[in-house]
C-alpha cells in the first residue's frame, strides 16, 4: 500500500492556494505595516500548510493530530489578523469576505481530517484519508494533484 503524501491532502492543497491570495491582499497594506501585521499574517498563512505537511510526515497519529491542531490555530490567527486589517481600513469588507470564504474552504477539510486522525484504530499506511489505500471512507479528504 502506498502512503499518502501531504501533497495528496485536499486541505494542504487548499492551504497552499490560500498563501498567494493572502500575500496579494497584504501587498496593499500601508508600508508602516510591513514588519508588523503584514509579517505576522504572512507567517500565519505559511504555517498552515507547513504544519499540515510536517504532521503528515510524522510517524505517529498523535503527532499528526498535534500539527493539524497547530495549523487550525494558525488559521484562526490569520482570520483574526485579517479582521484587524479590515477594521484598520487596510482591507475592504468585500476583500475580507472573499478571503474568509477561502479560509472556510481550508477550515472544513482541516476539521474533517483532524476528526479522522483523532479516531482510535486508524492505521496510517491504510488510512481512510487516502484514495490509494482502496478505502472510500472520507476519500474527499485526498486527491491526486499533479502540480
Amino acid at each position: 500500500m502506498t502512503k499518502t503524501s501531504y501533497r495528496d491532502l485536499i486541505v494542504w492543497q487548499k492551504a497552499i492556494d490560500l498563501v498567494p491570495e493572502v500575500y496579494a491582499l497584504i501587498r496593499r497594506f500601508p508600508q508602516e505595516e510591513n514588519f508588523a501585521l503584514s509579517q505576522q499574517a504572512r507567517r500565519a498563512v505559511v504555517s498552515i500548510s507547513a504544519n499540515i505537511a510536517e504532521g503528515q510526515a510524522r510517524t505517529h497519529r498523535k503527532e499528526f493530530a498535534q500539527h493539524l491542531s497547530v495549523a487550525r490555530g494558525s488559521l484562526a490567527e490569520l482570520d483574526t489578523l485579517l479582521i484587524v486589517a479590515e477594521r484598520l481600513g487596510y482591507l475592504s469588507e468585500a476583500d475580507l469576505s472573499r478571503v474568509e470564504a477561502s479560509i472556510a474552504d481550508v477550515r472544513r477539510p482541516l476539521r474533517a481530517l483532524l476528526d479522522v486522525i483523532s479516531k482510535p484504530g486508524i492505521i496510517r499506511s491504510s488510512s481512510p484519508v487516502s484514495r490509494r489505500s482502496g478505502s472510500t471512507h472520507n476519500s474527499q479528504l485526498t486527491t491526486h494533484n499533479s502540480k
